[in-house]
């Protein structure tokens, strides 16, 4: 089964529903589309998925036709209805009602992970994000549940490009470095506005991102990494002796190799990873130095 325009106009107007603005909700109506992004997932049997904003289930029809076990999970209760009639005949798909904003994601992964199962699940996310919770929600995922290993995901395409950009590129941001820290972004693609229903006034990016198989940087704190790469991005233009101000000491940008002269954007996330061990590693040391003797 596949949904198409025509379909899902029909479905919702027998429901007598709109597409809700509010919640972002623009559904793929173009099979190939679906088809195309089932296919970059590189699912198979042996995979579980999370798709989040399920929408009307065509997205999820494709995911199910891997043969992987789905968890669709929809917020809007006016929209379950239809997905679970759109999905029933689908063994492998299972249904949630819920916000992904607020769902304990460790919870549901177990929920959903088969008590049979003898060795690690590692999980992908394959969804077309509404564009509002994007940027947010993936920030979520990779800070805490590393149990999803690999996101697939359709966003706006300036969303997009920011997740895979590179230092010293008009795109590259905080969140580009909080990407680059917990994995490898890579545009697939990108997804003209004509496959929605609505048609959004933006054209669409697939960015895949694949977690790393171990930490960069296992002795610092992520969070006091973010802290700074937050600090430093909100004053982008200016030098980040200027953006981080007392933060940092003329010694630890000397101990990280990094010129105070240097702005955020020309960072990569191991420099990053530098300038943090600086300030708040070494410190560390220190302190214990001090009180051991």
């Amino acid at each position: 089964m596949t949904i198409s325009r025509a379909h899902a106009a029909g479905q919702m107007d027998a429901a007598g529903l709109r597409p809700k603005r509010s919640l972002g909700q623009n559904f793929v109506v173009d099979p190939n589309t679906v088809r195309r992004i089932a296919r970059l997932a590189h699912l198979t049997a042996q995979d579980h998925v999370i798709e989040i904003g399920a929408g009307l289930g065509s997205l999820t029809l494709a995911l199910a036709e891997t043969g992987a076990h789905v968890v669709a999970v929809e917020v809007d209760n006016s929209i379950v209805p239809i997905l679970k009639e759109n999905t029933q005949a689908c063994s492998n798909v299972q249904v949630v009602h819920g916000d992904a904003m607020t769902l304990n994601w460790n919870d549901v992964l177990t929920e959903f992970s088969p008590a049979s199962s003898a060795t690690h699940i590692n999980w992908h996310l394959v969804a077309n994000l509404p564009y509002n919770v994007a940027t947010p929600l993936v920030a979520d995922i990779l800070d805490g549940v590393p149990a999803i290993t690999h996101l697939l995901v359709m966003v706006q395409r300036e969303v997009g490009e920011r997740f895979a950009a590179t230092p010293s590129t008009p795109a590259y941001g905080a969140v580009s470095v909080k990407i680059a820290f917990w994995g490898t972004a890579k545009i697939e693609g990108y997804v003209p506005s004509s496959v929605f229903l609505p048609r959004p006034n933006v054209e669409s990016a697939l960015v895949s991102i694949t977690r790393h198989p171990q930490a960069l940087a296992p002795d610092i704190e992520p969070q006091q990494l973010f802290q700074l790469v937050q600090a430093g991005f909100a004053k982008r233009r200016k030098m980040l002796r200027g953006a981080l101000g007392d933060r940092v000491t003329p010694d630890q940008y000397e101990q990280a190799g990094i010129a105070p002269t240097s702005r955020a954007e020309e960072l990569d996330v191991q420099d990053w990873i530098r300038l943090t061990r600086a300030v708040y590693v070494k410190g560390e040391e220190s302190e214990n130095k001090v009180q051991q003797s």
